[in-house]
């Protein structure tokens, strides 16, 4: 019985302590539940550590929804994160370093079935729809929200498999994608991650081409 008793008080000191040690190797405290699975869904979705991308973040001191546009820009233009954020500085806006990297900004866009699109949207999928599909992006300027809004779309609508019509409602009633991304995990029941990327997204586990 005192054997039985000894095993019971080490599993009760162990089992906490391995819960900190996993959340200390995170670099996120348990009590920012949202912040962590978001942060996970981005490395998840972007093939990198869930650990990096929060030192990342804090070193550069990026807002979380920034994070995907960065990560995001990166692989398009086939760079380190690094590069992307080096151009940030010098108050460049985030349309600005896609311009320095080569990128076209039809990469911003994903095809919507809705006819009418409202805010945060409007203003940006309006000039899609009357001049970039056309391939005319001559004057078309996007400001930081816009392109940080566009990404996190994208993001989400690849990494939950979900129509880009679906993650524009929700982001219609939800001011954060971080309580976007934690409704749809917590409609599906998972609380969480809810799978690879697709569409296009680098998706989960080592980097491979795209099947045609």
């Amino acid at each position: 019985m005192k054997k039985a008793f000894v095993l019971a008080l080490t599993a009760a000191v162990l089992v906490p302590a391995a819960a900190a040690a996993a959340q200390a190797d995170l670099g996120i405290s348990v009590s920012d539940g949202r912040l962590r699975s978001f942060y996970i869904a981005v490395g998840d979705h972007y093939r990198v550590a869930p650990r990096d991308v929060v030192d990342f973040r804090t070193r550069h001191r990026l807002l979380d929804e920034e994070l995907p546009v960065v990560y995001f820009m990166a692989a398009r233009a086939h760079v380190g994160p690094q590069v992307v954020v080096d151009l940030r500085i010098g108050r460049r806006t985030w349309f600005d370093v896609a311009v320095r990297l080569g990128l076209s900004p039809e990469i911003f866009f994903l095809p919507v079935r809705a006819e009418r699109i409202g805010p945060p949207y409007g203003n940006a999928y309006g000039y899609y729809r009357k001049h970039g599909r056309g391939g005319d992006w001559r004057t078309l300027v996007l400001s930081d929200r816009e392109v940080v809004d566009l990404v996190n779309l994208r993001f989400l609508s690849e990494y939950h498999s979900m129509t880009p019509d679906d993650i524009i409602v929700l982001r219609g009633r939800q001011t954060s994608f971080i309580r976007i991304h934690d409704e749809i995990g917590r409609a599906k029941g998972k609380g969480g991650p809810a799978g690879p990327a697709r569409n296009g997204g680098p998706g989960k586990g080592p980097a491979k081409a795209k099947k045609k």
